[in-house]
């Protein structure tokens, strides 16, 4: 008999949501029309669990859902049934959708058709499901370091403490709007959006369109009072012209990848508002938040811990950080035995520093280019090439080198940009040991829908250029 919790913590924050709420409008379009009052997501939830009553409790579902108002109802029908849901990117590609699947043992997918939810059931719909331990009540997909999928289990109470820490750090009150253009199907999203509605009765903004002049036509349309964003959202919005009046906008919170200074200081100077810089992990959810005032930004500062998140130095290696919170995932699935999450506890893959004002990113354990024997952190690089005439982006990454171990790579964007007069500027700043091998120039550094740039993809592209 599959080790079920006695209650789910979820549905008994809804239920208190449920009772408070019922009648307000709790999604909306962009537009600003109405699309679920929390008494239709209750509604609609008890429907939809019709739908997969020959599904054994603890199987796995799949949700591709994009950023569909029919979330809240279907993760509450599936929690109601027992199952796991596992939630899927849109932006899945077919054979990592299928080896993801294979991976999870989902026997479903709930997705969309003409607008309606559909249900496609795979071969064992009809087994049972086996768990070792407890029961999770979600699967957060996570490729780790590595390229194979994986999964972090989670259990009910741990993602509502979760949202409890980010509320409460970040000031999230039930009268907020959150405006949600970032993929409800990532860690950030889920957690910043859909949990807050479930639990605290935060309304939601269910929008697709990612245009830059998209989302401010709906920040505007909606009175949207808080923005979750990535740092390539706040960058293009900093860049356009004819802005509206967003009065009622009042937190704007950047996550998914370093903010930089730059790209911050735009921001505030065109709406005059401070980007909230916001850290976590998928493993652990939010870890720390900048709740200053202050409109400045300093690269690499991630504020402090929020509210009952703990971090402390883990290891001897000099900024390996652990993460204890009650919000720390129970481990991963398939079971690898991997020590960096276990026992309330997550160990990220982050260097961070201490100063006066909190933490700081001080690069990660697997970046780290080994030069000749000499451990190269990109961040440094980084920080010197910034501040080149023309830079807007650089990325550093390491490639193989017969002589030296690695190389370092600079890839730019900008205006006017000259690879050798690049290279000039880093023979001024930096050692000859520290300056990159080749500049590559590009005109813009591609990022995901997460707003995340993937040193190791850019190297991947830079080995295959001809």
């Amino acid at each position: 008999m599959p080790d079920f919790a006695a209650e789910n913590a979820l549905l008994t924050a809804w239920r208190r949501t449920l009772a408070a709420r019922g009648a307000e409008v709790a999604i909306m379009d962009a537009g600003g029309r109405a699309l679920r009052t929390f008494a239709g997501i209750e509604s609609a939830a008890q429907q939809v669990a019709r739908r997969w009553a020959d599904i054994p409790p603890g199987a796995v579902v799949a949700l591709q859902l994009g950023n569909s108002e029919c979330w809240p109802e279907v993760l509450l029908a599936l929690w109601r049934r027992r199952l796991i849901p596992l939630p899927l990117a849109e932006s899945l590609e077919a054979t990592e959708r299928a080896a993801t699947l294979a991976m999870s043992g989902a026997v479903a997918v709930v997705g969309l058709a003409a607008g309606e939810l559909s249900i496609e059931r795979g071969p064992g719909a009809a087994e049972a499901a086996r768990w070792v331990g407890p029961v999770p009540d979600l699967l957060k997909l996570t490729s780790g370091t590595t390229s194979a999928p994986r999964a972090i289990r989670f259990r009910a109470e741990q993602l509502v403490a979760d949202a409890a820490h980010i509320c409460a750090g970040m000031g999230i009150r039930a009268d907020d709007v959150n405006f949600g253009v970032i993929p409800f199907a990532h860690s950030y999203g889920f957690s910043n959006l859909l949990t807050p509605l479930l639990t605290h009765g935060v309304r939601l903004v269910a929008s697709a369109d990612r245009l830059p002049r998209a989302v401010l036509a709906g920040l505007a349309a909606t009175g949207a009072t808080v923005f979750p964003g990535t740092p390539v959202f706040f960058q293009k919005l900093a860049e356009l012209e004819q802005l509206p009046a967003l009065p009622a906008l009042r937190l704007c919170i950047s996550a998914g990848a370093p903010l930089p200074s730059a790209a911050a200081e735009r921001f505030a100077a065109r709406f005059g508002r401070k980007i909230h810089v916001f850290y976590g992990a998928s493993e652990c959810g939010g870890i720390s938040y900048d709740a200053g005032a202050d409109l400045r930004c300093e690269d690499g500062f991630v504020g402090t811990p929020l509210p009952g998140v703990e971090v402390v130095p883990a290891g001897a290696s000099a900024g390996a950080v652990a993460v204890r919170s009650a919000a720390v995932g129970d481990g991963y699935f398939p079971a690898d035995g991997d020590a960096a999450l276990r026992g309330g506890q997550f160990v990220p893959g982050d260097l961070v520093r201490r100063g006066a004002r909190g933490l700081y990113l001080a690069g990660r354990t697997s970046d780290v280019i080994n030069v000749a024997g000499r451990k190269l952190n990109p961040l440094a690089v980084e920080a010197r090439i910034a501040g080149c005439p023309g830079v807007t982006q650089v990325v550093v990454f390491g490639v193989p080198s017969a002589l030296r171990g690695e190389e370092p790579v600079a890839c730019v964007a900008g205006t006017g940009l000259d690879a050798a007069a690049v290279q000039r500027f880093c023979h001024e700043t930096l050692s000859p040991w520290q300056v990159p091998r080749v500049v590559w120039i590009v005109a813009e550094i591609p990022a995901d829908e997460r707003g995340k740039i993937s040193r190791r993809a850019l190297a991947a592209r830079f080995a295959a250029k001809p």
